[in-house]
């Protein structure tokens, strides 16, 4: 893969050609003719990213390529540190200055050397690319052409049934839908990973003879990424013909893509029509045949098998219909294919049941990475258990080199090979995070934008732009979402542990990234980007990394940091130290100027140097989960820092206590900030303090610990200079402290989560504006008057805890209320007695909390209108509430919990939860005997 580092060499060039160029003592011509050779090529280098896997000759060429494009990026960056050298000032600087010069000039003689010799290897590499040039046409007119694959996507049209396992449920659910009554057209895309079965499914439900006499006109059309719209319209023609047995229009071949869907489209006009596009990729696929497919009033149905989520919902949209997001098998079912294509049906032996297992969870579910490694196993011979540990040891090395598994990586491959090479970049730098971790989104899209990854859009800050990319690789299966908040964000992904194999291997052989799992892996004399995922030996202290520019570390010593860390490392990037046994913060840390990310999280680190006012490129300082409480005033240098993270939570009895940093009195120097988390107001310049927080017009989430009354006011007037805010928190200095936040009179209408801990003594009248708002939490607010009447006409709250808000006896949830609401927490309302729930209030409400309210009496009447309510806890509630609806069956409340699926009560007992569930029975009725039981010191979520 050359086009992703030549593309960020060309825009260095650009800086360098315009800033910086002439202070070379020779050598601007030869980085000119550097820039220009790599702009003609540029256009032929995802042709050539795309015939990299199959030619040796052309997979040399973009390796040469792209080695010279790091190349001369070191050159560059080391070129402009040179100079930073040469721009000191001052009599007492006078000696060290002179010194520094002549150290310079050898040097500047060095790079000017360096880019002559790179100079003559690109023109030697761009000759041969003139002597490929021939080879790069034919392959762009072919371009996602691969005729191999179609033959392997043939075999799954041709799979017996009893080779299938899992299939009946979704097949059945399929069936069902294609012979509902609904006469409308409708559109059933089926979308997942690829190798999860979605064509062999579809193939199966397709030939299903009560479909087959249901619809009067049938296809299949698999669709290739190569293939033009005329060709599929012809094919489709020429299969309609067939089933209605008649002639081929004369002249069809000649037609274009208008003529083709006109006939088609009168041919199904009347006919009740099923039509299948098997492999769909992109939505101009879909374009493509849609027109052609009317909407005919007789039951017509269509099918999309598709890896990318964003085409199914497209066309479920504009076509009605469903999308079935397949699931990998379970357990149980992968054990039972397993056995059954690796023992022919017979039992696994008990000797091999272990290392079995241990592959098999490899698999997760995935159908044909089953069926590949078992064709790989049953070659083995089964007395031998050392061959068969020998693949569970080396899966990446049997996935790379045995021919048996060439379809599984073919399959996993054509994914990544369609992605533009923006996209390869971000997923392959999925490969530095260990197995089996979860990424964190939001350290993830700062990774990629400090990385270099993220291209500028007009409009978008490049954060938004990195959301887009994580976004489009979601909507292409390519990663899975393995937590959201209960707001809808996505807070933690995962990628298939088959996925991540592949991936580890192409960054390996692109140079991307070396992973060192083990002590004993060794890495090459060039390492770019290095994630250690164990501590290191003494065979590699040795090891150069002056070209490294990111550096992760999971689960290492504090000896391996300290070698590493050791190292000549000064044109770093990306540092990422987040939970390793870091003591200190490592002084050589601020001669890196080129660092853009620097995270210590969960380390203990204590204290900041002055000296990082040195860090002139660093974007991102994250101090969270450190005991960090100060930061130096240099900090204020940093005009590039955009997210700036310094707090920790702690856990005192069922409280979490929240500890940022002591705010500086000129943050509003610092206008790039983005994120601002938290400062500690607690200041005598505090309202000064307060007033700056205005000048950070590009911030888009706020967050402040003790504030005080009388800072309210200047706050409030900043807020409403703040029109990106997207999310604020605020908790007062003490908890009987009044938040006066009444004087925000115009809010950011972005505003989407708002977290105010303290006193109110009225609810804030610009709440009930924001239309944007999906998630609010108030705790201690302590309000004579319901703030139910204010927000119950927010058209967009999903989330809503009350902790201790209100000092009335009665809540009333009013018909039409809250009509997104779907969690809904309240926690400690010392004086509340009942809570009332008018029918058509909370339609959407799926899980309620409630918490430590002693003198509440009953469930909350109305419950039962409550439909989709799928989760009810209780917590520290008053013994005689709890035993109604657990234990006496003829109390009406009794009932009601008989029609909640879960439902949780626990009290808190030396320091930890007491958790009971309640069980129904299969008539749905509530059982009277405590469900299972846990323990856990974890608070309740409405307490976090």
């Amino acid at each position: 893969m050359a086009e992703s580092p030549v593309n960020h060499l060309l825009i260095k060039l650009a800086h360098f050609v315009e800033n910086e160029v002439w202070h070379l003592t020779g050598g601007q011509e030869e980085a000119l003719s550097v820039r220009g050779e790599l702009e003609r090529v540029r256009a032929f280098l995802r042709v050539a990213d795309s015939l990299e896997e199959s030619d040796d000759e052309v997979k040399v060429w973009v390796k040469q390529l792209r080695n010279t494009a790091y190349e001369m990026e070191d050159v560059l960056d080391e070129f402009s540190l040179i100079l930073r050298h040469d721009h000191r000032v001052g009599f007492t600087g006078l000696i060290s200055r002179m010194s520094c010069c002549i150290r310079n000039l050898k040097s500047r003689y060095r790079v000017t050397s360096e880019i002559k010799r790179i100079h003559s290897r690109v023109k030697a590499i761009c000759e041969g690319h003139r002597r490929l040039h021939r080879k790069f046409s034919r392959a762009q007119q072919e371009l996602g052409a691969d005729n191999s694959w179609q033959d392997h996507r043939g075999n799954a049209l041709l799979l017996d049934r009893t080779d299938l396992v899992g299939i009946e449920q979704p097949k059945n659910e399929l069936v069902v839908r294609l012979l509902d009554d609904a006469l409308r057209r409708e559109v059933i895309s089926v979308v997942g990973m690829g190798g999860l079965g979605k064509t062999t499914l579809v193939k199966q439900v397709y030939d299903e003879p009560v479909v087959k006499k249901h619809f009067t006109v049938y296809a299949w059309i698999t669709l290739s990424r190569s293939a033009k719209s005329e060709e599929l319209l012809k094919d489709m023609l020429n299969q309609i013909m067939r089933v209605i047995r008649k002639p081929v229009p004369p002249g069809a071949d000649t037609m274009n893509s208008h003529w083709l869907k006109m006939i088609i489209k009168d041919l199904l006009q009347r006919r009740r029509y099923l039509i299948v596009l098997d492999d769909a990729w992109h939505i101009n696929e879909w374009d493509a045949v849609k027109h052609a497919l009317p909407n005919n009033s007789h039951g017509s149905r269509v099918i999309i098998t598709t890896q990318n989520a964003d085409l199914a919902s497209t066309s479920c949209k504009e076509f009605n219909g469903l999308v079935k997001n397949m699931e990998p098998l379970n357990p149980e079912q992968s054990w039972k294919l397993f056995c059954r294509k690796t023992f022919q049906g017979n039992s696994c032996p008990s000797h091999l049941e272990e290392i079995c297992k241990f592959i098999l969870r490899k698999c997760e579910g995935l159908p044909l990475a089953i069926v590949a490694i078992s064709g790989v196993l049953a070659a083995k011979d089964k007395r031998r258990i050392d061959e068969w540990d020998v693949v569970r040891r080396s899966l990446r090395a049997e996935i790379d080199g045995n021919d048996r598994l060439k379809n599984l990586k073919r399959v996993l491959s054509l994914s990544f090979g369609d992605l533009p090479y923006y996209l390869k970049s971000c997923f392959l730098h999925l490969s530095v995070f260990p197995e089996g971790h979860l990424i964190e989104r939001r350290r993830l899209i700062r990774l990629w934008v400090a990385e270099g990854f993220v291209e500028r859009k007009e409009g978008k800050t490049l954060e938004e732009v990195a959301e887009d990319y994580f976004r489009e690789l979601l909507n292409r299966s390519l990663i899975q979402v393995a937590e959201t908040t209960t707001d809808g964000r996505f807070t933690f992904c995962r990628i298939h542990d088959f996925q991540r194999e592949i991936i580890t291997s192409k960054s390996r052989d692109q140079s991307f990234a070396t992973i060192a799992k083990e002590p004993t892996d060794m890495w090459p004399d060039k390492v770019r980007r290095l994630s250690l995922h164990n501590s290191l030996q003494a065979a590699q202290q040795n090891r150069s990394l002056s070209h490294l520019r990111s550096l992760y570390m999971f689960g290492v010593d504090r000896a391996s940091i300290d070698i590493v860390l050791g190292s000549d490392i000064k044109l770093l990037n990306v540092l990422d130290l987040q939970a390793t046994p870091l003591p200190r913060f490592p002084v050589q840390v601020v001669d890196w100027y080129y660092l853009t990310y620097l995270s210590f999280r969960h380390t203990e680190v204590k204290t900041i140097p002055a000296s990082i006012g040195k860090l002139q490129n660093l974007e991102t300082l994250d101090l969270k989960h450190t005991n960090v409480t100060r930061l130096p005033v240099e900090i204020l240098k940093l005009q590039k820092l955009r997210h700036l993270l310094v707090y920790r939570y702690e856990n005192i009895s069922y409280l979490c206590c929240k500890y940022g940093f002591k705010a500086l009195t000129e943050i509003g120097a610092m206008q790039s900030l983005q994120k601002l988390c938290y400062i500690e107001a607690d200041d005598e310049r505090s309202h000064i303090i307060m007033r700056e927080l205005g000048k950070l017009m590009q911030l888009s989430r706020l967050s402040i610990l003790k504030l005080r009354k009388e800072d309210g006011r200047a706050l409030c007037s900043s807020i409403a200079k703040l029109t990106n805010l997207r999310a604020i928190s605020v908790a007062s200095i003490e908890d009987d402290e009044i938040l006066d936040l009444q004087h925000l009179t115009s809010p950011p209408q972005l505003l989407q989560r708002i977290y105010l801990k303290g006193r109110l003594e009225m609810l804030p009248n610009w709440l009930a504006t924001l239309h944007s708002l999906v998630k609010l939490h108030l705790r201690w607010s302590r309000l004579k008057d319901d703030p139910l009447v204010s927000l119950q006409s927010l058209p967009n709250l999903v989330h809503l805890e009350l902790l201790q808000v209100y000092e009335g006896k009665t809540l009333c949830f009013k018909a039409k209320g809250f009509r997104k609401l779907r969690i809904l927490g309240l926690d400690n309302f010392d004086e509340l007695r009942s809570v009332e729930v008018e029918e058509g209030a909370m339609p959407c409400l799926e899980k309620f909390i409630i918490q430590r309210c002693k003198l509440l009496e009953k469930l909350p009447s109305g419950i039962e209108y409550l439909t989709k309510l799928k989760v009810l806890e209780f917590f520290d509630m008053p013994d005689e509430l709890v035993k109604k609806f657990v234990q006496d069956e003829h109390d009406k409340d009794y009932q009601k919990v008989a029609l909640i699926p879960e439902v949780y009560y626990g009290y808190w007992r030396d320091g930890g939860w007491d958790v009971q569930s309640i069980e129904r029975s299969s008539e749905g009725n509530a059982s009277p005997r405590q469900g299972t039981s846990m323990r856990s010191s974890q608070f309740p979520p409405c307490w976090k």
